[in-house]
């Protein structure tokens, strides 16, 4: 008889990649698994954003609502995030991470992870979105880990 191996062995084996080392990569994931857990209007995402940003918090936290309303829209199934606590991201918190902090030096491979993301083909208007929250962060003094 074989043992199943623990619980938290196999969360490892799936969530295998570490939470963003740079403050403003952490703050986004922060805000996005707040915002996907809790709706566009969670208080915890906005005091967080307050915090970070100071009086410029309002442009990178409608940027970052204003994408996970289209994503929400223009996805074809789930995209699986963690609780905020989780000190590992799920593959699809990494490649959204990813694709943000691409979309102002590489757009094109942006693209391609954002439409295999989504599973949609018709992604241009999601991308300059994620342009202009990478963009929001880094004139804000957080740019993102690339």
């Amino acid at each position: 008889m074989s043992q199943s191996p623990p619980a938290l062995a196999v969360l490892g084996q799936t969530l295998y990649r570490l939470q963003p080392e740079g403050a403003g990569s952490r703050l986004l994931l922060f805000g996005i698994r707040q915002i996907g857990s809790s709706g566009l209007y969670d208080a915890a995402t906005a005091h967080a954003f307050v915090t970070a940003f100071g009086k410029g918090f309002r442009r990178p936290l409608l940027m970052l609502r204003t994408l996970m309303a289209e994503m929400s829209g223009a996805a074809s199934g789930p995209i699986q995030i963690a609780p905020w606590c989780c000190a590992r991201v799920t593959p699809n918190e990494g490649a959204l991470l990813d694709l943000i902090a691409l979309s102002t030096t590489d757009p094109c491979r942006a693209r391609i992870l954002l439409a295999d993301l989504l599973g949609a083909r018709h992604v241009d208007g999601m991308l300059a979105t994620s342009a202009g929250l990478a963009q929001a962060f880094s004139d804000l003094g957080l740019p993102l880990d690339g």
